[in-house]
């Protein structure tokens, strides 16, 4: 009987339902942690830490202090003021996206600039809370939009698309190399990865601005910054591709949508997304693109050389364990080559 059973378990070992047997489970566990990252960052956006900046002389901030007092309550979150000596100072930490909101008090009255730009979420629940907070104090109030988003984006949720859309391309044409170009070698592997981004960046900048007018983009910006995520993306499975084999899409799939994605500030800003989320999403790739695309659209003149250095270490780290284990990749001619 154990004899039987043995061989039984043997046959089964060797047979194609072991690897369908663990893609089943995979699968399964994976639609639920997808809904489950998706949900939990961006079901209940709750605000934790909004800057916001102050203006007005020191014996008129106590009305302002006591309209953030009052917004924190009805927020339940942590307004982080910087107090400006004046409009224009405050100005400009909007365009250096440092603050959300300006809170100008003059008397008894007091203005809310929201940059719905820099973070529609934030925008929204800022001006929702407002005007009830104001009542309660006994406060004139104005709110308005300094830095709106464009028409043909009124939520602000087009550049997380296309950056998804870069993101999701960038591996699966990866994927697609190694099961119908797998005899490539590792530098014409990277080549063309390299080519199906800078063309597929091309597509995405085109349809979005060119065809449906959503927005408006810096096509040389935007085009390179999506090119460089898709390249990025590509080379992320790749690497694991070369470290772990016909399981690379696990961690791919992980670190790039199951975590990356949620975590980008792209769909939710990043003070309402939570704790670890806001901390660790700017130092994966969909972050990085995202807050580099926002600033190319919204900010230019004020871009940041830390997105494009995080795409470019991923890129650049993945390309290097690549070429450095490519007898694992399972090309043929990789594995020739290394060995002749």
């Amino acid at each position: 009987m154990d004899d039987r059973i043995r061989h039984h378990w043997a046959a089964f070992k060797e047979s194609p339902f072991v690897p369908a047997a663990v893609l089943v489970l995979i699968v399964s566990a994976g639609a639920g942690l997808f809904a489950g990252s998706y949900t939990y960052a961006m079901a209940n956006p709750t605000p934790h830490r909004i800057p916001v900046a102050v203006v007005g002389v020191t014996h008129e901030t106590v009305r302002g202090e006591a309209f953030a007092a009052g917004m924190e309550q009805a927020l339940d979150a942590s307004l982080d003021l910087t107090y400006q000596p004046s409009l224009a100072a405050a100005l400009q930490l909007v365009e250096e996206q440092r603050v959300f909101g300006i809170l100008v008090v003059r008397g008894s009255d007091v203005r809310l600039d929201v940059s719905g730009a820099a973070g529609a979420s934030v925008a929204q629940v800022l001006t929702e809370a407002a005007p009830q907070v104001a009542a309660r104090i006994g406060v004139r109030l104005t709110v308005r939009d300094i830095k709106p988003l464009q028409r043909g984006d009124p939520r602000g949720l087009a550049l997380f698309y296309i950056t998804l859309a870069a993101v999701v391309m960038g591996f699966i044409g990866a994927v697609q190399l190694s099961v119908h170009a797998s005899e490539l070698s590792p530098w014409e592997r990277i080549a063309a990865v390299a080519a199906y981004a800078g063309l597929g960046a091309l597509a995405i900048v085109a349809i979005v601005d060119w065809v449906l007018g959503a927005l408006h983009l810096p096509v040389p910006e935007s085009w390179f910054i999506l090119a460089l995520t898709m390249f990025t993306s590509g080379m992320v499975f790749t690497m694991f591709n070369t470290l772990v084999g016909r399981w690379a899409m696990v961690p791919t799939w992980g670190l790039m949508v199951l975590l990356g994605n949620p975590s980008s500030g792209g769909a939710v800003s990043w003070p309402l997304l939570p704790s670890p989320l806001g901390a660790i999403g700017r130092w994966l790739p969909p972050g990085a693109s995202v807050n580099a695309q926002h600033t190319a659209v919204y900010f230019s003149g004020h871009q940041r050389l830390i997105p494009y250095l995080v795409l470019a270490v991923w890129a650049l780290g993945s390309m290097a364990v690549f070429l450095r284990y490519r007898e694992r990749h399972p090309g043929p001619r990789a594995r020739h080559r290394t060995g002749s």
